[in-house]
């Protein structure tokens, strides 16, 4: 996957700046950013990267006399978050019913609650994909998930990452789990994670067209993702639920949440909870009454 590099310079200069202008762009589909000497590095997928769109996002910044300029160059297409990877990450503890923690250290004992001395434990090996627990959005979907009877219901997962979402609905007694991802290597990153956890995930590469392969409805439908692909896809996930069936949605902030209501209840599909973590937001959709 082909990522391209978004250096931003704001005059007059302030990091209240960049991270307002930070989350305007990731509604766009910017996945991650980097405090430089100079301003603010954003990186996106190269296939998804629309000028026109980032032109707009710096026009309607909120605050006045700030100007805002930027370049843009390749990402090597290599292994950039490598570094990284190697440091790992600590455990994340997702209410007492889920640890997500690196494959390269130990379950974290020390983190088990007296509360569920058996919580679910996901060992994860988080190569060059989104989502190692980390992120607002993933602990928020996991602990809706959580919220569920999942024994022996089908459920899919819409750009997987690095599988974080399928391998707790196996765990959680998924009867079949589906994923896929636009990202090659949240693919195979999603494979080798499913294998860490001997659980069985089918993976498949591609955007929202990978739906019309595969056959049959979901009983859970989970997308972490953005608001405009939510946005875009909405019909088609709405397609892929079971009558009764649920969505889980997040990606984007609170003040976004009613334009996904709006255009979910558009394919039947009803509000039925919502979390928010740091102006993150997360919601739970029904197609039929529960």
């Amino acid at each position: 996957m082909k990522y391209l590099e978004v250096n931003f310079i704001f005059k007059p200069d302030s990091t209240d700046f960049h991270d307002i202008l930070a989350a305007s762009v990731a509604e766009i589909g910017f996945e991650s950013f980097q405090e430089t000497d100079k301003g603010l590095a954003g990186y996106i997928q190269a296939d998804i990267m629309s000028t026109e769109a980032l032109n707009q996002s710096i026009e309607e910044f909120p605050i006045p006399n700030v100007e805002i300029s930027f370049s843009i160059s390749e990402v090597e297409d290599k292994n950039w978050n490598e570094e990284w990877e190697q440091s790992g990450f600590e455990p994340i503890i997702v209410g007492n019913d889920c640890i997500i923690y690196d494959a390269k250290q130990e379950v974290p004992k020390d983190y088990i609650s007296t509360n569920n001395p058996t919580p679910i434990s996901v060992a994860i090996d988080a190569r060059q994909a989104f989502g190692t627990g980390t992120h607002q959005t993933t602990q928020m979907v996991v602990a809706s998930l959580l919220e569920h009877n999942l024994k022996g219901k089908r459920v899919l997962d819409c750009g997987c990452g690095t599988g974080i979402l399928s391998i707790v609905a196996a765990k959680c007694g998924a009867s079949e789990v589906v994923a896929y991802d636009i990202d090659d290597w949240s693919v195979r990153n999603t494979e080798h994670n499913a294998k860490l956890n001997n659980v069985e995930i089918e993976v498949l590469e591609g955007d929202r067209s990978v739906l019309s392969h595969i056959s049959g409805v979901f009983d859970m439908v989970m997308a972490n993702i953005n608001r405009n692909i939510l946005l875009s896809d909405m019909e088609e996930l709405a397609g892929a639920i079971a009558h009764p069936g649920w969505l889980i949605i997040s990606g984007f902030y609170s003040e976004d949440a009613h334009l996904l209501i709006e255009k979910a209840s558009e394919f039947g599909l009803k509000e039925y909870n919502r979390k928010i973590q740091d102006n993150w937001c997360c919601l739970t959709l029904y197609t039929n009454a529960h």
